[in-house]
């Protein structure tokens, strides 16, 4: 693992030609909800069966609700032999400290017919 990475400087380098791999650790149905745009979603129980998808990447920032189980998602990462060139950092704060933009793919909530009166 090569550190901590501020919000701000994963959405400045989100915005340029150099963006990193945004590896999401939640569970699906809260990835679902909301997300950062463009990451990718390997929940931490699947991680260490699902590392090898990662091998590609350049640079991987890792991301969870407050920034401490992506501090041992990106050491996991970060040990891998196929990741072994690879930067790997662990977004500050997690997601309660982005204020970027966030994506989601649930659908609104049918509210049913509306009321006669």
């Amino acid at each position: 693992m090569d550190g901590e990475i501020t919000p701000s400087t994963v959405a400045e380098l989100h915005e340029s030609d150099e963006s990193p791999r945004i590896v999401d650790i939640r569970n699906p149905a809260a990835f679902e909800r909301e997300h950062i745009p463009d990451s990718e979603n390997i929940p931490f129980e699947e991680l260490p069966d699902r590392v090898a998808e990662l091998t590609d990447a350049d640079r991987i920032v890792t991301v969870c609700p407050h920034g401490q189980a992506s501090v041992q998602a990106a050491r996991l990462i970060g040990s891998y032999e196929g990741t072994a060139d690879c930067q790997v950092e662990s977004m500050e704060g997690g997601l309660t400290a982005w204020d970027g933009p966030l994506a989601s793919t649930t659908q609104p909530a049918d509210e049913g017919p509306e009321a006669p009166f």
